[in-house]
């Protein structure tokens, strides 16, 4: 039988009952949709660039487009939610290497050019135009990909949001894990399966690299990681892994060799990548707007200190 706990749980409360922390400002479906749009767009230039080596013109040509459609629609959710066109100009002024904002300005034009250039040479027009350019076009996004798919979670564990700040090791291996399955994904949905073979495999990788980070970064967390596993953010989580899990088996087995497999593995992938984003931006608010996420820890660290000193001789 499980005991009860005899001592209530430590309430915190701050002066007039407002946060200890300015929860973030940020519109969830801007910035999570951005989060997911912008992997989704740095894993698609990486498997154009692969299927463009390998000889698969279909799923390259998918790959492409979708790189640069997921683009456009990331920087229409960031401009939305800077509310003027102008304040993202105004952020590529200067190059401020120690701010994860102004190197991801700065990243977000360096992937765009090339990865536009390769998108329009598989349109009528744009292979007259840019036909020479398209394949180290695509091997240039590909190479600012990586990237692409992780510095939005430097950026959110740069803040002082404690579920964010705290996953810094892992959160970055969860972005890059989910943008390599949900970008896969949807390259599976798009593409012909006699060419969907690479895009399985990386499905397979993104996959195991999502959930292990994601596991190992929970289970480090302890308090601070409770946000992860209740509320609407664990609902979205614990739904995520599940996607993730079937998607892969999918892709990885019936999905290379049945269209309908396929698309169904396809599109748990792409799901469950959404739903990652949305969750971990759901952790994050949930974490700053409870002053016991902010205050239980900065107690710890005191008290582990006192115990330091006092040891000392």
């Amino acid at each position: 039988m499980k005991e009860r706990s005899m001592v209530p749980r430590a309430e915190f409360s701050s002066y007039y009952g407002r946060p200890v922390l300015k929860k973030p400002v940020w519109a969830e479906l801007d910035i999570a949709g951005y989060f997911f749009t912008g992997g989704v767009a740095a894993g698609s230039a990486l498997l154009a660039a692969g299927a463009d080596l390998t000889g698969r013109p279909s799923m390259r040509r998918s790959a492409r487009l979708t790189s640069f459609a997921a683009l456009g629609v990331s920087g229409v959710a960031l401009v939305h939610d800077l509310g003027r066109p102008e304040r993202f100009a105004n952020m590529l002024r200067v190059m401020k290497p120690t701010s994860p904002m102004s190197v991801g300005s700065w990243l977000l034009t360096a992937f765009a050019a090339p990865a536009g250039v390769a998108a329009a040479s598989e349109l009528p027009v744009g292979r007259r135009l840019f036909g020479g350019l398209a394949r180290p076009a695509g091997l240039a996004a590909a190479a600012v990909a990586p990237a692409i798919a992780t510095y939005t979670a430097v950026l959110v564990c740069d803040t002082a949001v404690p579920s964010w700040h705290a996953a810094y090791p892992e959160l970055p291996f969860v972005f890059a894990g989910s943008a390599l399955a949900g970008s896969a994904g949807l390259s599976m949905l798009l593409s012909p399966v006699p060419e969907n073979a690479p895009a399985a495999r990386l499905a397979l990788l993104g996959s195991a690299l999502e959930l292990v980070a994601a596991q190992r970064m929970e289970g480090r967390l302890g308090l601070v990681g409770e946000p992860y596993r209740e509320g609407k953010a664990g609902a979205k989580l614990r739904a995520s892994k599940a996607l993730t899990v079937a998607g892969a088996v999918a892709a990885a087995t019936l999905g290379r060799r049945s269209r309908l497999a396929a698309v169904a593995a396809g599109g748990m992938l792409a799901a469950a990548s959404a739903l990652t984003r949305f969750g971990v931006f759901e952790a994050g608010v949930a974490s700053a707007e409870d002053p016991v996420y902010a205050v239980a820890p900065q107690r710890e660290r005191v008290e582990q200190r006192e115990r330091v000193t006092e040891a000392r001789p």
